[in-house]
């Protein structure tokens, strides 16, 4: 079981660094990564608020999806959080951050 989820958690890692290296997200500081692909409406949406809420300023968050997040763009600016996204094969990251000031 140790294996799997090391390897879950290596592939997360994976994808955030793409993530971030492919935007103009900050490369300088911790990423978490969230998986929302498997998850029907309006799940990404509330999943990627509530874990941007547990987040520290300084993290960016890199969401996996399976397409661009529209809902979501409108609610990060409403927040103060900068955001970039980018294809990657099938899947669309988004990367989320807020400026440092």
């Amino acid at each position: 079981m140790r294996t799997i989820r090391e390897n879950v958690t290596s592939k997360q890692a994976d994808f955030a660094a793409r993530g971030v290296k492919r935007t103009d997200a900050p490369t300088d500081r911790p990423r978490r990564a969230l998986d929302v692909r498997a998850a029907g409406p309006p799940k990404p949406l509330t999943e990627t608020l509530e874990t941007l809420a547990d987040l520290d300023d300084r993290t960016v968050l890199v969401q996996r999806n399976d397409r661009a997040p529209q809902h979501l763009y409108p609610k990060l600016g409403d927040r103060g959080y900068e955001f970039d996204t980018v294809r990657d094969g099938d899947d669309v990251l988004t990367a989320i951050w807020r400026s440092e000031t």
